[in-house]
């Protein structure tokens, strides 16, 4: 019997060199949770009975696989060169499982306490087929997470208000972001006659429209399209004109459109 690594957890893989690309937010989401991330290549894998693989899910098969760490993109020195893990992978159509032995992945893992030579995934698809496109993409996360200046992760909206301009169809909606660390995020609307509105992103006390809208594929879309409630709450626009909560909350629609949905590739 191979003992398994202390506090292991399952993790999908996909073996297909030839997988589509990675959504930007599901690559965010898990390097956000990693505290490494690791470039290696799988140098052994032991099936694990399916009567002792706990919470397998029909057509998965359970490994426990030691990988030969190559490069660690994020994370901690002192991870030994050998580490192992529990990993769940697809079975084929023939409900046979796949070969791992020299497959070279990016891994998305904790490091487990007094245990340098084990790692646990982050989540069960935690694990990807190594690319160069792909790892071109994971080290461009992971420099976002990294840089002072990162965007914080979005708790909630504080206030949230429009004023109307002087000439009809103008005015400003200001809606204010709560953040994890405090730091100030707002958004600016823009109506404008004669014009399509627009919006832009702040990411400091200043609020104007001179830093734009948050751009797909970074850090700063991801915190907004995928931590912004739904609907501004009510708590948000007390003490206003109904006339200008339905703008504001119009308004703020308009800016969860322009985002688009927080898509990490995955069904359900």
């Amino acid at each position: 019997m191979i003992p398994l690594p202390v506090a292991a957890q399952n993790a999908r893989m996909v073996i297909a060199s030839d997988s589509p690309a990675i959504p930007y937010a599901r690559l965010m989401r898990l390097t956000l949770s990693a505290d490494m991330v690791i470039d290696a290549t799988v140098r052994s894998a032991a099936r694990i009975a399916p009567a002792e693989a706990i919470g397998l899910a029909p057509g998965m098969a359970r490994f426990y696989v030691t990988v030969d760490v190559a490069a660690l993109i994020r994370g901690p020195a002192g991870l030994a060169a050998r580490v192992g893990y529990l990993v769940d992978v697809p079975l084929d159509p023939r409900g046979r499982a796949p070969n791992l032995k020299r497959q070279r992945v990016i891994a998305f893992a904790r490091a487990v306490a007094g245990r340098p030579d084990q790692v646990q995934l982050v989540t069960p698809d935690a694990q990807l087929a190594w690319s160069a496109a792909l790892d071109q993409q994971v080290r461009g996360t992971v420099r976002e997470v990294l840089d002072p200046a990162a965007p914080p992760a979005v708790k909630g909206i504080g206030t949230a208000f429009h004023v109307p301009g002087t000439l009809p169809g103008e005015g400003e909606t200001q809606i204010f972001v709560q953040t994890a660390t405090g730091a100030p995020v707002s958004l600016l609307i823009l109506r404008r006659p004669g014009e399509d509105r627009r919006w832009a992103l702040a990411l400091s006390d200043i609020i104007d429209e001179a830093g734009g809208p948050a751009r797909p594929g970074t850090l700063a879309w991801y915190r907004l399209a995928c931590g912004l409630p739904a609907e501004l709450p009510e708590t948000s626009l007390q003490s206003q004109e109904p006339d200008n909560v339905a703008t504001a909350r119009d308004d703020y629609r308009f800016v969860l459109n322009a985002l688009g949905p927080c898509d990490d590739g995955r069904a359900g």
